[in-house]
């Protein structure tokens, strides 16, 4: 309890001032004397040398000739507010996708890597455009020779979006409800498919386990998926996204489902 309470004090202390933040945000990068802080922050002399002389009484800097540097657990504390500020800002700019979804099936890591994802796209649907998350899916498959995926529906298209990446010689993993596994295999050309699957290049885990998650990795591109808290799949929105980091969020959480729900 001590030890909660002096992490509680130390997060109300450095965040109950914007000037230490943005004196924190400048030392988290160099070193600096006052002088060059108010150069850098255009905070008035005054304010930054009072809030220097607080964070350096408390010990969460120190002076080494006429520079302020970070103490190494004030390196930690700064980066921790400055995930989950990004952390928030990811929820509230997709509050749509996250609300009154079922996230039982994201792991305690993911949930904790989130800021991953800080840099995804919302797809939604349209009244226009019904089918904008799927094509937008389908894009994404198409261009690439590899898939990673967690279906928990089957689409019409996907046994022929899963041939194309076979006929290039792509490797396919897919874990599946057990209902739809032999209605999405048989749609395979069985020589390809054998082949396939001879050659290690596709994998079907047929899973018992209710799947509450959507999910493809492709080559250079991730895709995301939410049930609803009424148990539908939300076919409505997708997050999409770029990025390396993205899709190493997704390879995890791929991963971690995998472990999770094959036995």
């Amino acid at each position: 309890m001590e030890i909660h309470n002096e992490i509680n004090n130390d997060i109300k202390f450095l965040t109950k001032s914007e000037i230490r933040l943005k004196i924190l945000s400048e030392l988290e990068n160099n070193p600096n004397s006052i002088h060059e802080l108010v150069k850098k922050t255009k905070i008035t002399y005054s304010s930054v040398s009072s809030n220097i002389s607080k964070l350096e009484n408390n010990n969460y800097i120190k002076k080494i000739k006429s520079k302020y540097y970070l103490n190494p657990i004030t390196k930690i504390y700064y980066q921790t507010l400055m995930d989950f500020k990004k952390s928030v800002e990811i929820i509230n700019n997709y509050s749509e996708f996250w609300n009154k979804h079922n996230l039982n099936q994201i792991n305690i890591d993911s949930l904790r890597n989130i800021t991953d994802l800080k840099d995804s796209q919302l797809i939604e649907t349209t009244s226009l455009d019904i089918y904008k998350t799927h094509n937008a899916i389908k894009t994404q498959i198409m261009e690439s020779k590899s898939l990673k995926a967690i279906f928990p529906y089957l689409h019409p298209e996907y046994p022929q979006l899963i041939e194309k990446i076979l006929k290039k010689n792509g490797k396919v993993e897919i874990i599946v409800p057990k209902s739809i596994s032999h209605a999405l295999i048989s749609k395979i050309d069985p020589k390809i498919k054998q082949t396939s699957i001879s050659d290690k290049n596709l994998t079907i885990h047929p899973v018992e386990n209710d799947l509450k998650i959507y999910l493809t990795i492709c080559d250079e591109s991730m895709s995301f998926g939410l049930f609803k808290n009424d148990e539908s799949y939300d076919q409505n929105r997708i997050l999409i996204s770029n990025t390396k980091k993205s899709q190493t969020w997704a390879e995890n959480l791929f991963e971690n489902i995998k472990y999770d729900v094959i036995k």
